[in-house]
């Protein structure tokens, strides 16, 4: 029975742990009035993905547009702002589809074996072919 109480009561310490001290605790800094620009473009003839976007900000003020091909080859052009007064206002414009740029498939060239040449064979003093 003993045994029993001290095997309970060690994993009864061990299964407590370590006791924990709580970090201190810093604010983050504030900015009163962020700003910030950023921008990207992607162009890949092979998958022929394309999209571009480009967003800045001015304390309330978020202005950006992004772009996009969609599907179809048309262009799908989002212009949006957002602001503390309004809120978010998007514009959506759509381009006529272009002819989808298809990507050449390289196709190895075909590889042609050697056809076997049988030899006559000598038999019984005549020439024959097997």
């Amino acid at each position: 029975m003993i045994k029993i109480a001290v095997f309970l009561a060690l994993c009864g310490m061990v299964s407590a742990g370590a006791i924990g001290y709580s970090a201190v605790v810093q604010p983050e800094p504030y900015d009163p009035h962020p700003q910030y620009n950023y921008g990207y473009s992607v162009a890949d003839g092979l998958t022929g993905d394309q999209k571009s976007a480009q967003e800045s900000r001015d304390g309330d003020l978020v202005q950006g547009q992004y772009s996009l091909v969609e599907p179809d080859g048309a262009v799908r052009t989002v212009t949006y702002t957002a602001d503390g007064i309004n809120g978010f206002n998007a514009v959506v414009s759509r381009t006529a589809p272009v002819a989808p740029v298809v990507a050449k498939v390289a196709v190895a060239a075909p590889v042609y074996a050697a056809r076997g040449y049988a030899a006559p064979a000598y038999v019984g003093g005549a020439y024959a072919h097997y």
